[in-house]
């Protein structure tokens, strides 16, 4: 069954809607420069609320390491999500601090994207379109791709079912997807739930 991963939660009902729906990860987005942003204080709240069984992920781009590895030390997020330009040494930086995993995001354009990507680090990959951009990109440039990922960019209810169908990825990174009037919207998370589900059901 491909997992699913709610991104940008940022209020107490998003997390109730979370823990109704079960997906495997609700994400805490920590760049200041995006609408979704949580302070460590909010987030440590919103945790607080989460389903034990959920994992919770924070986004940070290119943010210091030290600060991340305090957050997961402290339990407030589980794993970590690279977003920015971080690299290798940043990454080798960053597990001498803590043995949570890390996700490394990549934005995919083209074929040397993707091979970049499988070269990671960290121990899972995302593909994306952009920093939260909310498009789809040619997902034909993933057909050889040796290594499993977090599929992301322009995912929503709509079109969930067949990305996973053509792609089989590991798991499904949606924010944009499930929002109406850019907040959470719960009718639209508990179709993409139910679609990612529909398809992984024989």
């Amino acid at each position: 069954m491909t997992k699913i991963k709610f991104c940008g939660l940022t209020r107490p009902e998003d997390i109730e809607a979370a823990n109704r729906l079960q997906p495997d990860y609700v994400g805490f987005v920590f760049a200041q420069k995006s609408r979704r942003h949580v302070s460590p204080e909010q987030a440590a709240t919103l945790k607080y609320m989460l389903r034990d069984d959920i994992r919770a992920v924070g986004v940070f781009v290119d943010q210091e390491p030290e600060w991340i590895a305090r957050l997961l030390s402290a339990g407030v997020i589980d794993l970590a999500q690279l977003h920015g330009t971080e690299d290798a040494e940043y990454i080798c930086r960053l597990r001498k601090m803590t043995d949570k995993p890390i996700i490394q995001a990549f934005r995919i354009g083209s074929a040397e994207d993707v091979r970049a990507a499988e070269q990671s680090p960290a121990d899972y990959i995302l593909l994306d379109s952009g920093a939260g951009t909310g498009n789809v990109f040619d997902w034909t440039l993933l057909c050889g791709i040796r290594r499993r990922y977090f599929l992301a960019g322009g995912l929503a209810p709509e079109n969930v079912r067949k990305a996973i169908r053509t792609l089989h990825p590991f798991a499904v990174d949606v924010s944009s997807g499930i929002e109406s009037k850019k907040v959470k919207d719960r009718e639209k998370m508990t179709a993409f739930a139910a679609a990612v589900r529909k398809e992984g059901t024989p």
